[in-house]
């Protein structure tokens, strides 16, 4: 039986990031802090585009889209999860003084958006899948490697709240991890490209946020991954 290994070292990663750039804070220059957050969403955008190249079925993807966006507006999944992110920010400042000069807006705007980027992107989503099917571990150790220095720069503004995002992190992997063996059984290439497809539009939505240019509700699209692949299914047996 294989054991996950690629989960703990992308949590450590982020772990070991956000207690890094907690503790480095304002020690780093200020034009560093600024401009690293922009390449990051760059980043992102480009991660993203990449992925949605691979689509095979367009109308599939943007009604997984937009069906995921309104079911996440309806259970207000974004504001859960800055509910939660708050929640963390109070049990981590009992332990570790508050960052100043960051409003509690800013930080729940910021928090999602990290929240996304590390625990529902498409690389990590996929690369813990594959973990669970074959037993290789590369795609989330390249991961592991952006992440330690994504958590690192984020955590000099939010302080050591990034770091408790290696815990949903993990469980998320795990369980993506452990689930592969029944998932991708039941997949065909057209399908994995799909959901890799709108995981993309959804790394796109999140640099465009972390780059200040649209607060796109990224968190609500979440949904949206989850249906990829039956309606890519149900389109190819219909049409």
């Amino acid at each position: 039986m294989l054991l996950p290994v690629g989960p703990y070292v992308n949590g450590a990663a982020v772990a070991i990031g956000g207690l890094s750039g907690a503790f480095l804070g304002t020690r780093l220059p200020e034009r560093l802090r600024t401009a690293m957050p922009m390449t990051f969403g760059l980043a992102s955008m480009g991660l993203g585009i990449s992925m949605i190249v691979k689509l095979q079925h367009l109308p599939a993807v943007i009604l997984a889209l937009i069906l995921g966006a309104i079911i996440g507006e309806v259970v207000y999944l974004e504001r859960l999860i800055g509910k939660l992110g708050t929640r963390a920010k109070g049990l981590v400042e009992r332990i570790f003084p508050p960052r100043e000069g960051l409003s509690h807006d800013e930080f729940i705007e910021k928090f999602v958006a990290i929240l996304v980027l590390f625990c529902a992107s498409g690389t990590g989503i996929f690369g813990a899948m594959k973990e669970g099917m074959t037993g290789d571990p590369q795609i989330l150790f390249v991961k592991s490697i952006l992440d330690l220095f994504t958590a690192g720069i984020f955590a000099t503004a939010l302080g050591y709240s990034v770091a408790s995002v290696c815990i949903p992190q993990i469980v998320i992997q795990i369980a993506l991890f452990f689930g592969a063996a029944y998932i991708m059984p039941l997949t065909t290439p057209g399908m994995i490209a799909d959901f890799s497809a709108v995981g993309g539009l959804v790394m796109l939505a999140t640099g465009f946020r972390i780059c200040g240019v649209k607060p796109f509700p990224v968190a609500n699209m979440l949904p949206g991954l989850f249906l990829a692949m039956p309606l890519s299914h149900l389109w190819t047996s219909l049409f």
